[in-house]
């Protein structure tokens, strides 16, 4: 009878034997892949890298910076070169100085390192900066060329060169340095931190794949109008805003608002829009390229170009459609109020209260007290209450806002109530 027995175990003990099995173990350990997940960090790097803008990824030592990194060069068909910025001399990065036949004719050329020579070769590349932070100043200093003209020497990186760079918090980092003003200021910086399920799926074996994004042939005109009108509707508004250098050292380090750094975030929000990237998304790369303050700023401005006409609104109340997020929705009712209350008029003023009945069945019922209160106290004496304010009574309790002479308007808020 035939049986199955399991084979028996290698009987060869040498040490080739052995590194060869072990080689074994580590080529499946190795063997892992990517699946489609959605990550805002990696698609907020991913958007940055696509609009060719240098990237800062800031997170404690071990989080996954370099991993990402290597993960995105592969997902991308793009040959990584890593440079550990704190281990070169400032020459490494300016060109090394050259002695030709006639330096009085020809001058002395700075020679580019090697690694450059290669990126220029390939014609195209992900440039990883690793370990920023712990660059001495004089390093900074000579990486200001490379990442804002992509120049080493005499050398041109070409296009196709995308640059990342990752550093700790001084906090945290061997021998750390702030980022001195200029450098941090040509960055996108992206606080990159770990996701648990990210960490564990990955472990497993399926970690996040990083895509470009997909921009819209037919977007890009109108993708880069609103970029346009957003930043500078907001620097028209707050000019203190267009350069603002923080007063402590280590801010200085990170995202401030400059010409240069509204440059960039002019053209993320561009990529963003053709993209239709995520808010989540827009907002990491916004306050990663002007700071948290001026970021949040234009995220707010950017909502109130979004809000619907109040002339639109008025014209058509019962088929106005309102924001469904609640800030918006409420940004939206009081422009109408304050529509209604630049050019008061009796149709404007019933149309008003039809649009707040609509608001009322649509949304949540908060949202239209502080708007109806406003929008009572607008009221003329010849103006007779509209029917639709028995519909709001139950929200709303209009006699203690509304003129003493709203006598109507407080009975049919009592009758309601019972």
């Amino acid at each position: 009878m035939l049986t199955n027995t399991p084979p028996s175990a290698p009987t060869d003990s040498s040490p080739d034997s052995q590194l060869a099995v072990a080689e074994a173990l580590m080529a499946l350990l190795r063997d892992t892949t990517t699946e489609p997940r959605p990550d805002i960090q990696l698609e907020a790097l991913t958007l940055a890298v696509s609009a060719d803008l240098p990237v800062l990824l800031w997170g404690e030592p071990g989080i996954g910076k370099t991993a990402a990194l290597t993960q995105l060069a592969a997902s991308l068909d793009l040959p990584l070169t890593t440079v550990i910025a704190s281990v070169h001399e400032p020459s490494d990065f300016s060109g090394l100085p050259i002695v030709g036949d006639d330096p009085a004719e020809q001058g002395v050329p700075m020679a580019p390192p090697d690694w450059a020579v290669r990126l220029v070769r390939a014609g195209k590349g992900l440039l990883f900066l690793d370990e920023l932070s712990t660059a001495p100043p004089a390093v900074q200093a000579a990486l200001l060329r490379l990442v804002l003209e992509r120049r080493i020497g005499a050398l041109q990186l070409p296009p196709g060169v995308r640059i990342v760079a990752a550093a700790n918090p001084r906090s945290s980092a061997a021998d750390g340095w702030e980022l001195s003003p200029p450098l941090a200021n040509r960055f996108v910086h992206l606080q990159w931190t770990h996701d648990h399920e990210v960490v564990v799926r990955g472990l497993a074996g399926s970690w996040p794949r990083a895509t470009l994004p997909r921009l819209d042939p037919e977007k890009l005109p109108e993708a880069v109008d609103f970029a346009r009108r957003a930043v500078c509707g907001l620097l028209s508004a707050r000019p203190t805003l267009v350069h603002r250098l923080p007063t402590t050292e280590t801010r200085r380090g990170g995202p401030w608002p400059s010409p240069r750094s509204w440059d960039m975030t002019l053209n993320l929000i561009a990529f963003a829009t053709a993209a239709g990237s995520s808010r989540e998304v827009l907002s990491l790369l916004v306050r990663g390229t002007v700071g948290d303050g001026p970021g949040l700023e234009l995220l707010a401005s950017l909502d109130r170009m979004d809000l619907p006409d109040p002339e639109d609104l008025l014209a058509d109340p019962a088929n106005a459609v309102l924001p469904e997020r609640g800030d918006l929705r409420q940004a939206a009712l009081d422009g109408v109020v304050a529509a209604v209350r630049t050019r008061p008029d009796r149709a404007r003023w019933d149309a008003a209260w039809a649009l707040l009945v609509r608001a009322l069945e649509t949304g949540a019922p908060d949202l239209v007290v502080v708007p109806a209160t406003a929008l009572a106290s607008v009221r003329q004496e010849d103006w007779d209450v509209p029917a639709a304010v028995e519909h709001l009574a139950g929200v709303v309790s209009l006699s203690q806002r509304a003129d003493r002479a709203a006598d109507r308007v407080a009975r049919f808020g009592a009758k309601a109530g019972r």
